[in-house]
């Protein structure tokens, strides 16, 4: 099989780590990938936003089988479009993209389909938005509709924090046309996870969960970023907890989305708060996530390119997945400056070093080959994985690893993993 994988960062660096090993794949070409992937298929330049010659090359190279990493081509219909060309693909058709392309659709579809979340309202203009915020008074979440690279989402500790937010995306445009329609939603309290799980459009089966750290400084403390590292499994998620997640949250979704006639394929993932009376629906993404991929898919036993064709081919129920009993846990290494301005073009080294060490796969994601060097070229750029009996063993491999890699431009947080192992 002939697999095209879109996209470049570290998510899609692991899914080709996953996917070239596979018996199913006998050639990978990614598109645009990175220097990381690059070692394990061929690249393609090709953009993973550009819809119109993504599914050129794949006619061109007569791809069986492509599998679609990030959101935005999602959101844009690149299934579809592929899909009217006769070839297969991993993910959603646009309708059911919708989930994640607007958050203001995906509260509306809780609300018809009595899935938990936290109380909203939706607004188009500032003005309301401020008087409904001075209406309710204490802690609130403002976030954009549309797609804002995982940073679209601001936590505000009362109304004047949540106005502000609301200039920043309404007035100030900080996130572009994402941020012309907003939701504003009460800020819950508890502990934050990820969870995973395949759909065929009529089934669902559970994958695994993790937790991530979004905020850019250590202490969970700054601006959000598109997140700075992550372990998985999640303790929380026990196995009671996750059949609870699955009957309330993922199975009803799958039911409503082909209620509505626009059935879910791909990987669904719901960031949920589990609070004191149980868990309560944040988002949901179209995809997986990055950087909780890079801790979920290494844990993976089953072969990942066969649950990807069986979802689409609508075959979850011969499917079972197996997980090892590892914790896995990933540190990401960013270009200083990010989430804001950094530098790009500076050297990485030490990387042959950090990886021989004992259970460590360094995923790339920002990254460029140049005369046999590996260069930064974005703001995310490395994730260090570790494997480990635990989560605590996890992390004293990865940052074991982080040390060995030679990057003065470069940093990390030093706490990834605090909420179980303590700071």
């Amino acid at each position: 099989m002939k697999v095209l994988l879109v996209g470049s960062g570290g998510r899609e660096h692991t899914l080709a780590w996953a996917i070239a090993t596979s018996p199913l794949c006998d050639e990978l070409v990614c598109a645009p990938g990175n220097a990381g992937m690059a070692k394990l298929g061929r690249c393609a330049d090709v953009g993973a936003e550009d819809i119109d010659e993504l599914v050129a090359l794949a006619r061109k190279e007569d791809m069986d089988y492509v599998v679609v990493g990030p959101e935005v081509p999602l959101v844009a219909g690149l299934v579809n479009r592929l899909d009217a060309v006769n070839i297969k693909s991993f993910g959603p058709s646009a309708a059911a993209a919708a989930l994640e392309g607007s958050k203001g659709f995906m509260k509306d579809f809780c609300a018809r389909h009595n899935i938990s979340t936290a109380p909203y309202s939706r607004f188009n203009d500032a003005t309301k938005a401020k008087a409904f915020i001075r209406d309710q008074g204490g802690a609130l979440v403002v976030k954009t509709d549309g797609l804002a690279a995982g940073k679209g989402v601001i936590i505000c500790d009362g109304p004047d924090e949540a106005e502000a937010a609301v200039d920043i995306m309404m007035m100030e445009k900080a996130f572009g046309t994402a941020g012309e329609k907003i939701v504003v939603e009460e800020c819950l309290e508890g502990e934050e996870v990820s969870f995973f799980a395949l759909c065929d459009g009529e089934r669902a089966l559970a994958m695994a969960s993790a937790q991530d750290h979004k905020r850019v400084g250590e202490g969970d403390t700054g601006p959000n970023t598109g997140g700075m590292g992550a372990y998985s499994p999640a303790p929380v998620v026990t196995p009671e907890m996750e059949t609870y997640i699955m009957e309330t949250i993922i199975v009803p979704t799958v039911a409503g989305m082909k209620a509505e006639g626009a059935p879910y394929q791909g990987v669904l993932f719901a960031g949920l708060m589990i609070t004191a009376d149980g868990p309560q629906l944040l988002e949901f993404n179209v995809r997986f996530g990055d950087p909780e991929c890079q801790a979920l898919i290494p844990r993976l036993k089953s072969d990942l390119l066969t649950a990807m064709v069986a979802t689409s081919d609508g075959q979850l129920d011969h499917l079972d997945l197996r997980w090892s009993e590892a914790a896995a846990l990933t540190v990401v290494m960013a270009s200083k400056g990010y989430p804001g301005t950094y530098k790009k073009g500076s050297e990485i080294g030490g990387l042959e070093a950090a990886e021989t060490q004992e259970s460590i796969i360094i995923f790339h994601a920002g990254t460029t080959s140049k005369n046999g060097k590996i260069l930064a070229s974005g703001g995310r750029v490395l994730g260090v994985t570790a494997l480990g009996g635990d989560v605590m063993e996890a992390k004293a491999r990865a940052y074991k690893a982080v040390d060995a890699i030679e990057w003065t431009e470069g940093f990390c947080r030093r706490d990834i993993g605090w909420w179980v192992t303590g700071p």
